[in-house]
């Protein structure tokens, strides 16, 4: 009498299976976290941007473009020149609706923004700036030297100040 064959997998089939899978997964898991990093770095940096952009078309409007920038060529920002910090909402006071349709309260690593935007004394060599801490949420806001830094360093500080980034991602090769 003849046997019907059994069909479906051996054991060993479904680890060597298991096993690829595993390996696949070890590749690719570091690489999208990799780029979910990166894809918060960006948008933080775009959200500084706009909100940078709403800053300086506030500064252009109420007191002319020449009193923001000005020492736009130096290499050192210190951001206690600015001023005293401000909170997103006094910010978002001065620059919505007319700049912009919101300004954002966090980083995209959840992480308040600092703000300073001396919007009283013009004639002051420092006007505005936006800080995020980064992937580590912390923000040294002291003094930075103008300078890129690798972009897959995450834990970096971003600084956007009188209308141009102080530390900013940029590839270094």
């Amino acid at each position: 009498m003849l046997r019907k064959k059994e069909t479906g997998f051996t054991l060993i089939e479904l680890l060597i299976v298991v096993a690829i899978i595993g390996i696949l997964a070890s590749m690719l898991i570091p690489n999208l976290l990799d780029a979910l990093q990166k894809a918060k770095q960006k948008r933080t940096v775009a959200d500084m941007k706009i909100t940078g952009g709403a800053m300086f078309a506030w500064v252009t409007d109420n007191w002319g473009a020449a009193a923001a920038g000005q020492t736009s060529t130096g290499t050192q920002v210190v951001l206690s020149t600015f001023g005293t910090e401000k909170t997103p909402v006094d910010v978002y006071k001065e620059l919505v609706p007319q700049y912009t349709q919101s300004v954002p309260e966090r980083d995209a690593w959840k992480v308040p923004y600092h703000y300073w935007f001396n919007t009283g004394a013009m004639v002051s060599r420092h006007v505005m700036a936006i800080a995020s801490g980064g992937a580590d949420k912390n923000c040294n806001c002291a003094t930075y030297t103008a300078a890129p830094f690798d972009p897959t360093d995450y834990g970096q500080d971003l600084v956007w100040a009188d209308g141009y980034f102080v530390r900013w991602p940029q590839n270094l090769k």
